[in-house]
This record gives C-alpha cells, sequence and structure tokens, in this order.
C-alpha cells in the first residue's frame, strides 16, 4: 500500500521524519513535504506562480510551495498510482478547537479527503522536548484501522496526542472540535527606525473546558480523535432560515 506523508513545518521536521520511518512497517511511503516552514497556510493553493520539486532522495521530495500543493502532486504526479492513504504530521504543537481552521497539517489531510482517499493529521501538543516515538505509534494504529475498515467518503480524521511517553497515555477518546479562547490577537511594536510594526499572535492561546472535546481528552492524557468533514454548513441554522423573511 502506498502511503503519502507531509506536513506543514517541513521538509526537514523530525516529526515528518519520525512519522514516515513508522509508517514503513506497513506500506511504500512517499514523503512530499514543504521545503521550509509553512504554518498556518490552511487550505492555501499556489495558483499564480509555478512550483519545483526537489528530489532529496529516494521517495522524499521537497516542494516550494503549501502542505495542500504538496498533496496535489504527491498524489497526482510523483507517483505512478493514488496512495491508498494520506497522513500529515507530525505536528509541533496542537491542532485542536479553532486550530484546524488555521493548520496547514489539518488542511493537507482535508485535501486527501476530498479526493476520496483516507487521511488523517496528527499533531503533539506541546511547544518543546516532542515524544514524537508515541505519536508515530499510534499513527500506526490509526493506519492500520483504516486499512481494514477505511473512512466515510469526505470524513478525515484529526488526531492530538498528549506529549507523554507510550506508557504514560491513558488511551484515546472519540471527541468534537473543542473551542480556543484568545487573549490579545495582534501585538503592536516599534522597530528601531521608529516604525510601527505588528505581531499577530501575541499571547498563549487557552481553551474552553468542556466534556467531549479534543482540549478536555489530551488535558486529562488520552489521545483525541475528532472526525471532521469539509462541508461548514450549519443544518440547524439552514432549516431555522426557511422561516426567515429577508
Amino acid at each position: 500500500m502506498k502511503i503519502l506523508v507531509t506536513n506543514d513545518d517541513g521538509i526537514h521536521s523530525e516529526g515528518l521524519h519520525a512519522l514516515a520511518d513508522g509508517l514503513r512497517e506497513v506500506g511504500d511511503v512517499v514523503v512530499v513535504a514543504p521545503d521550509r516552514e509553512r504554518s498556518s497556510m490552511s487550505h492555501a493553493l499556489t495558483m499564480h506562480r509555478p512550483l519545483r520539486v526537489r528530489k532529496i532522495r529516494e521517495n522524499t521530495y521537497a516542494v516550494d510551495g503549501t502542505p495542500v500543493d504538496c498533496v496535489i502532486l504527491g498524489t497526482y504526479i510523483l507517483q505512478p498510482e493514488k496512495p491508498g492513504i494520506i497522513a500529515s504530521g507530525i505536528n509541533k504543537g496542537e491542532n485542536m478547537g479553532d486550530d484546524v481552521l488555521y493548520s496547514g497539517t489539518v488542511s493537507a489531510a482535508l485535501e486527501g479527503a476530498m479526493m476520496g482517499i483516507p487521511s488523517f493529521a496528527i499533531s503533539m501538543a506541546s511547544r518543546k522536548d516532542f515524544k514524537f516515538k508515541t505519536a508515530a505509534g499510534f499513527a500506526l494504529r490509526i493506519v492500520r484501522f483504516l486499512e481494514r475498515r477505511g473512512l466515510p467518503k469526505g470524513i478525515l480524521l484529526n488526531v492530538n496526542v498528549p506529549n507523554l511517553n507510550a506508557d504514560h497515555v491513558r488511551s484515546y477518546r472519540v471527541t468534537r472540535q473543542g473551542k480556543r479562547v484568545y487573549g490579545d490577537v495582534v501585538c503592536e511594536k516599534t522597530d528601531p527606525r521608529g516604525g510601527t510594526y505588528y505581531w499577530i499572535g501575541s499571547d498563549e492561546p487557552g481553551f474552553e473546558r468542556e466534556e467531549g472535546t479534543d482540549f478536555d481528552a489530551v488535558a486529562q492524557g488520552y489521545v483525541s480523535v475528532t472526525p471532521l468533514q469539509p462541508n461548514l454548513t450549519c443544518p440547524v441554522t439552514m432549516k431555522s432560515m426557511e422561516q426567515w423573511d429577508l
């Protein structure tokens, strides 16, 4: 089975290589990743300039584009057959709650799901001292499950792993997307020449602690597995809108 591995942290990320190495136990892994960090790119596509691909070694390619670009090239151009599974990660930092709207890691898996390929994103809930071996081990479990069962059409799995040794992870929970709590979103600074500049994302965001969410599961030492879909239509509001008089 062909497994396409990508990320948004770039081709040199330790998390990417831990994921690829772990999945070689069950499939023929092809790595196609951005040539540099492309975090928070969401579902961006490169459409107004050509893309360049550099072969790093056999079955490993760097692309001067976004994570979604990498999935498209890795699926249609850089190998003779479509991958059976797409794995995105292991991301340095969690992708929970509202993070999924910004995350290049999640968007790469989302692109795979839109292509009809069973796909998942996997992230470490930490900012340093990453225990990638724990996440790689759970990714292997995910791939073995997808081999047996697959996924419903258009669904991807968003997996977040607590930064613990594997024997300290309690288990996993199927969760829903939680809610981020943002502090000061924009920080204003002055450069040495007196000019004003802005830095987005100045504070470490928090989250609403609510049972059953991705945040709650990881905070308790569980791996969070959240099914996501690209269709953002709200059926409850759509039903109520039938009574509106615009």
